[in-house]
C-alpha cells in the first residue's frame, strides 16, 4: 500500500514555523541580557576590554603562581568556584568567561579552539600575566591544547580536565552531530531536557548543581540568548572541524590529564559504543610525552564540580611536582 507522506511533511513544516515564531516572539519581549540576568558569581566579576568586546572573569588569591581556568561548552567561569574556594589559598586563581558564554561578549565569527586560544592570549596580555598554568575542562581543554602548542613560552604547566579533542570523528559522524545541534534546537530545549542534559554530566549529581540548572533556564529569557545558542552551535562545529589531536605531540609543557571513569559524554556512547574511556585517556597520555594520567572512579564528565576535593588534591600535587 502506498502511503501519502505529504500531510506529515506539511505538519512538520508547520510545527517548525510555529516553533520559530514562538522563539522569536519570546525573544522580542525580553529586555535583559545574559550579563544582566545571570546571578552574581561566587567571586566578584571583573571585565577587561579585548579588541572584539568585554571578557568577564573572576580573580581570587594572591599566590605567586597563577592558575587560569577555562570552562567547557554551555558553561561559564563560575563552574570552577568549588575548586577556587580551596586553591586560592596558595595560588592566584583566574577564571574566564569565553566569548559567547556567561557575561562575556556574544558575537563572533568563529568559536573554534584556535579562536579561543587567541582570546586567552590577548586576555593574558591585558592582565600582564607573564607565565601561568592553564586548566581547561572539556571544550576549554581542547582550546588549552591549541594554546599550549602555539604559545609554550607563556605556560608553566597544562592541566586538562575531561578534555575534548582527543576522540576523533569521521566526516560523516561530525556532520551528523552538527545537524542535531542547531541554534533553534538549542533555543527550544525544554526545561525537562535541560535537567536531563545536566544529569548526564555527573555520576551522582551534587545538590549544588541545581543552581546551574536554574541559571540555564533563566537565560532563555534574555535578549542575547539567540547569540549564545548560536555560539554553542558554532562551538560544536569548531570542536569537530578545528582538530587539535595533532597538536598533542607538539606540547612540551608538563601536563596533567584528569579523566572521569564514569564520563557519559567522552567517548561518545552513540557513535563509538565500543570505545572506552581508557582508550581515550591512554591515547592522550601517549601523545603527550611525559604527561601524568589520573582516571578517577565514580565521577562524571563535570568532575571538577562533582569531586572538587579530589580534583584539587591532584592539581596541587602536580603543581608541587609530584
Amino acid at each position: 500500500m502506498k502511503i501519502n507522506m505529504k500531510p506529515v511533511c506539511n505538519m512538520k513544516k508547520l510545527f517548525i514555523l510555529v516553533l520559530h515564531f514562538f522563539v522569536l516572539n519570546c525573544s522580542a519581549q525580553n529586555t535583559k541580557t545574559m550579563k544582566e540576568i545571570l546571578s552574581p558569581y561566587h567571586s566578584v566579576t571583573n571585565f577587561v576590554q579585548l579588541k572584539e568586546g568585554d571578557i568577564a572573569y573572576t580573580k581570587e588569591g594572591t599566590g605567586k603562581k597563577t592558575l587560569v581556568f577555562v570552562h567547557g561548552l554551555s558553561s561559564n567561569a563560575d563552574a570552577w568556584y568549588r575548586n577556587i574556594e580551596e586553591l586560592k589559598k596558595n595560588y592566584t586563581c583566574i577564571a574566564i568567561d569565553l566569548p559567547g558564554y556567561g557575561k562575556s561578549y556574544k558575537n563572533a565569527e568563529a568559536f573554534t579552539p584556535t579562536y579561543f586560544a587567541e582570546v586567552i592570549k590577548e586576555f593574558s596580555e591585558k592582565l600582564k600575566l607573564k607565565k601561568f598554568t592553564l586548566i581547561g575542562h572539556s571544550m576549554g581543554g581542547q582550546a588549552s591544547i591549541r594554546f599550549a602548542a602555539k604559545y609554550p613560552e607563556k605556560l608553566e604547566k597544562l592541566i586538562l580536565v575531561a578534555p575534548a579533542g582527543i576522540e576523533e570523528f569521521s566526516e560523516f559522524e561530525g556532520n551528523a552531530m552538527k545537524s542535531v545541534m542547531k541554534q533553534q534546537t538549542i533555543m527550544a530545549t525544554s526545561e525537562d531536557q535541560i535537567q536531563r542534559n545536566y544529569q548526564l554530566n555527573f555520576f551522582k549529581m551534587p545538590q549544588e548543581a541545581e543552581h546551574m540548572i536554574e541559571e540555564r533556564k533563566k537565560i532563555t529569557q534574555t535578549t542575547d540568548f539567540d547569540l549564545h545558542a548560536l555560539a554553542i552551535e558554532k562551538s560544536i562545529a569548531g570542536m569537530l572541524d578545528d582538530v587539535v589531536i595533532t597538536d598533542l605531540p607538539k606540547v612540551k609543557t608538563p601536563a596533567l590529564l584528569l579523566f572521569a571513569k564514569n564520563d557519559m559524554l567522552i567517548p561518545n556512547k552513540y557513535l563509538h559504543p565500543l570505545m572506552t574511556l581508557e582508550n581515550v585517556a591512554e591515547k592522550a597520555q601517549k601523545s603527550l610525552n611525559g604527561s601524568k594520567l589520573i582516571i578517577m572512579d565514580e565521577v562524571g564528565h563535570f568532575m571538577q564540580f562533582e569531586k572538587p576535593a579530589e580534583v584539587n588534591r591532584e592539581i596541587e600535587a602536580f603543581m608541587r611536582g609530584k
